[in-house]
C-alpha cells in the first residue's frame, strides 16, 4: 500500500525523535522567513496572513482526505508518522501573533519560540476537550485535537506577551 505523503508533511513524519517536532517547524520557519523578508504581519498583513492560511487548509484538507489511508498504512489510530495535523495546528497561534512582539530580531525570534514551544506543549498535554476528540475515528480525530491545542496555545501566547509587554 502506497503510504500518504501529503499528511507525513513531506516525510517530516518519519523523522525520530518527536515527529510532531518536526511537523511543527515548517509553519515557524516560513513565518520567520516572511517576516525578516519583509512580508510579516505588520508590513505585508495579506501576504503572511493568506501564506499562513493556505497551509493551515492544505494540511489539515490533507487530514481529512489522508486520514484513513495514512491510519491503514501505518497500522494505527493517529499515527506518528501523521504530522500534518501538526502542520496546520503550528499555523494558528502564528497567525495572530501581535504587532509589539514582532519588533527587533531577538524579539522576533522569541515571539516565534514562545508560538512553537506553546504548541508544542499545548499538543502534547491535550487540554480538554482536545484529548477526548482525539477518539473520533479518521482524518477528522487526527486532525481535530491539533486545532484545540493551537487555540490553547494562541491563548497562552497571547497572555504571556500581553504580560511580559506590562511588566
Amino acid at each position: 500500500m502506497k503510504k500518504p505523503l501529503v499528511i507525513t508533511t513531506f516525510g517530516l513524519g518519519h523523522m525520530r525523535p518527536a515527529s510532531g517536532t518536526w511537523g511543527s517547524m515548517p509553519p515557524v520557519f516560513i513565518a520567520g522567513a516572511m517576516i525578516f523578508g519583509g512580508y510579516g504581519p505588520q508590513d505585508s498583513p495579506w501576504v503572511y496572513h493568506s501564506v499562513l492560511a493556505a497551509i493551515l487548509v492544505i494540511f489539515s484538507v490533507a487530514c481529512l482526505v489522508q486520514g484513513d489511508a495514512a491510519e491503514a498504512a501505518f497500522g494505527k489510530k493517529d499515527p506518528s508518522q501523521a504530522v500534518a495535523d501538526e502542520t496546520a495546528g503550528q499555523c494558528l497561534p502564528l497567525m495572530f501573533l501581535p504587532a509589539h512582539a514582532l519588533g527587533d530580531a531577538k524579539t522576533t525570534l522569541f515571539t516565534l519560540g514562545l508560538a512553537f514551544v506553546a504548541f508544542r506543549v499545548m499538543d502534547i498535554i491535550k487540554p480538554w476537550p482536545a484529548r477526548s476528540l482525539q477518539r473520533i475515528p479518521g482524518g477528522l480525530g487526527i486532525l481535530i485535537d491539533d486545532l484545540f491545542a493551537a487555540a490553547y496555545a494562541l491563548a497562552a501566547v497571547q497572555l504571556a506577551i500581553w504580560i511580559a509587554h506590562r511588566a
